[in-house]
């Protein structure tokens, strides 16, 4: 009997990755999670989303 599908890795990581924010790592403003410079500096890259606090943004 063939066994029943799994969920894909991609799937497990993003689980994994949001239950090791922290409350440094983001805030609620209204239904909007904002994510805190200190979460994005830990990320490591720009997702050039134009993130609030985003600390690779050019001026």
């Amino acid at each position: 009997m063939p066994e029943p599908p799994q969920d894909d890795d991609h799937s497990r990581e993003e689980d994994d990755a949001a239950a090791r924010l922290g409350p440094e790592d983001f805030y609620y403003e209204g239904l909007w999670i904002v994510f805190t410079a200190a979460y994005l500096l830990k990320r490591g890259y720009c997702c050039n989303s134009n993130c609030r606090h985003c600390p690779y943004r050019q001026v």
